[in-house]
């Protein structure tokens, strides 16, 4: 039996019970996002959106994990416009910017069985952020799929920091597809923190839809992991649409952490920026590859890419492949990658002032990092963040961090 079959073959087993627990909003798309999963497969590594990450092995064997049905949804902490399966929003917004084309997403499309919907409506401003803390905790290996709309309408406002946490050490596998809807004039910023343990594997696939004059602040950062594949896709479909996607990532051990945007800038007058930051130490895996599009009839489109990386050990790998694809001729665009070592002479600079080689590394690798969290324009959480980073880095939060947050 081939891999796909055996979640064919899952699909079947459960499909029932998907239907009779889901509304039809989502149950309408199953069959055809299974058919689209039947007919492409788990993407090869000669497949070049995932040639950095071995899908296959990724999935392989955890089709005999017991599936979530019914999962508990993330629970909001601050702030309160979210409902699970809103039939009017899932009726006008649900899978209509996703692409099935992706395999991962047509899984997802298939298996999920709950959607969180987040709702502005028309000029409603937030005063604060919402935090959604989405806290893995079962007592055997499964798996689960989770599906997040976010709705703003015209000339809203919002602040949302996702936090994905475990709190054991039990295999499991997660995909995840988050639908963002940007209307004109409004703003979102959106920031995603992963504190996973190295036995979990994540696969998030997040689409922006922007409207005229939306602005859109996306911020990643991977500070615990097994294994992630991030993909992020902004498509730029109103003029003056501005899109910030950030990312950072502290990897050790064997993890590995793979970030692929994509940019579409497909009017005129639109403006992206991108920083990507990566420290891979030991054994751990980074790879970023980044696409900025830039459509025929897409003038005066500006767009800067930089992707910037430290291998911080011999064993340590980073891949990296900046992209621009180019159909107009009056644009601003640049990209740019790096990878190298820590700075000899600036370890040096630090050691002779009698700072220990250790705290001098994690010095060096704290301000690296540095710049994409203070990016953020949120003083508290800003804050919070380096306070995270430098303890992950003197090995002061726990590998689980769930569990070192519970006492366990």
């Amino acid at each position: 039996m081939s891999l796909e079959q055996s979640y064919i073959d899952l699909y079947a087993a459960n499909r029932a019970k998907l239907l009779a627990g889901a509304p039809d909003s989502l149950n309408q798309y199953r069959d055809a996002a299974m058919e689209a999963f039947s007919t492409q497969g788990f993407p090869a590594k000669k497949v070049e959106d995932y040639r950095y990450i071995d899908v296959r092995a990724a999935f392989d064997g955890k089709q005999n994990y017991s599936m979530l049905l019914k999962a508990t949804p993330l629970t909001a902490i601050k702030g309160n416009p979210i409902s699970v399966n809103n039939t009017e929003l899932l009726n006008r917004y649900y899978n209509k910017v996703a692409d099935n084309h992706d395999p991962i997403t047509a899984l997802n499309t298939a298996l999920t069985q709950e959607c969180l919907c987040i709702y502005l409506t028309k000029n409603q401003q937030l005063e604060k952020p919402i935090e959604l803390n989405d806290i893995f905790a079962a007592g055997v290996d499964q798996m689960e799929h989770k599906r997040i709309l976010i709705i703003l309408e015209e000339g809203a406002s919002a602040v949302l920091l996702l936090h994905y946490m475990t709190r054991d050490k039990y295999h499991y596998l997660a995909t995840q597809v988050i639908e963002v809807f940007v209307g004109d004039n409004a703003t979102l910023q959106l920031y995603e923190l992963e504190e996973t343990h190295t036995s979990c594997t994540r696969f998030n696939n997040v689409y922006f839809h922007m409207g005229r004059y939306a602005t859109v602040k996306h911020n990643n950062i991977s500070l615990f992991n097994g294994t992630t594949r991030n993909t992020i896709k902004a498509y730029l479909k109103g003029e003056f649409g501005e899109v910030t996607l950030n990312g950072c990532v502290m990897a050790d051990k064997n993890q590995t952490v793979d970030n692929n945007t994509l940019i579409r800038h497909e009017v005129p007058n639109c403006t992206s920026h991108e920083l990507y930051k990566y420290v891979v130490d030991e054994q751990s895996v980074g790879a970023f590859a980044g696409k900025v599009y830039v459509a025929e009839g897409a003038q005066k489109s500006v767009s800067k890419e930089v992707n910037q990386n430290i291998c911080a050990s011999d064993e340590a790998r980073m891949y990296t492949q900046p992209m621009l694809e180019i159909y107009a001729d009056d644009v601003k665009c640049s990209h740019g990658s790096t990878v190298g070592k820590l700075d000899e002479m600036a370890l040096f600079y630090l050691r002779q002032r009698g700072i220990p080689l250790a705290e001098a590394r994690m010095l060096l690798m704290q301000a690296f990092v540095g710049q994409v969290i203070d990016e953020i324009p949120i003083t508290s959480l800003c804050d919070r963040l380096h306070i995270m980073i430098e303890q992950r880095l003197k090995g002061e939060l726990d590998q689980c961090v769930g569990c070192a947050r519970c006492n366990k």
